[in-house]
């Protein structure tokens, strides 16, 4: 089966640069019109059930995109929300630097770090590989599955995947997931 695996719109946040993590800030009318634009990406594409992280950027388009799909199944899993960020979050990367130095030094010298508060990367692998494979394994559905989700969560389960650690992922980045046998077997950029 296929799980179309979709970024939420943007936030006045992702316009300015700040950190989001599990902070929960709306779409802003751009993010709006991106969540419109990725309905019309996936018209004809067979998506029969939406869900999305419980953060209302993620909620949103998944609400966005259902109601111009004219999807009804539409649901929410706390395990697809975005990684909490700690003490980085609501600041921009020049006041993670004046602010948290010696945690941004350690991010910039290792990626893979944690920053103070922050959720361990070794924790979202599992939440996000659970709610995927889930909606995978749904013996209810008759057609594709989309997820929305958040640029670092996403990112971190592609690179758990394919071994490739994909660049930041534009608002509504779209990736085509396959399963099978029990495992996520390709995933390709739409």
């Amino acid at each position: 089966m296929s799980i179309f695996l979709a970024r939420h719109g943007e936030t006045e946040w992702n316009r300015i640069g700040r950190w989001q993590g599990k902070t929960d800030i709306p779409l802003s009318e751009v993010g709006r019109g991106q969540a419109r634009a990725l309905a019309e990406r996936l018209r004809g594409r067979g998506i029969t059930e939406i869900l999305s992280s419980d953060l209302s950027r993620a909620r949103e388009t998944a609400e966005i995109v259902a109601a111009v799909l004219g999807v009804t199944r539409l649901g929410v899993d706390p395990r697809l929300r975005e990684r909490g960020f700690g003490c980085f979050e609501g600041l921009t990367r020049e006041e993670c630097a004046e602010r948290h130095a010696d945690d941004w030094a350690r991010y910039l010298a290792d990626r893979s770090s944690t920053p103070t508060g922050a959720e361990p990367k070794e924790q979202v692998v599992p939440r996000m590989v659970a709610a995927l494979s889930a909606v995978a394994e749904a013996a209810d559905r008759a057609g594709n599955a989309l997820v929305v989700s958040h640029g670092a969560v996403i990112r971190t389960f592609l690179h758990t995947i394919t071994g490739v650690e994909p660049a930041p992922l534009a608002n509504t980045a779209l990736f085509l997931v396959d399963y099978g046998g029990g495992a996520f077997s390709s995933i390709a950029a739409e």
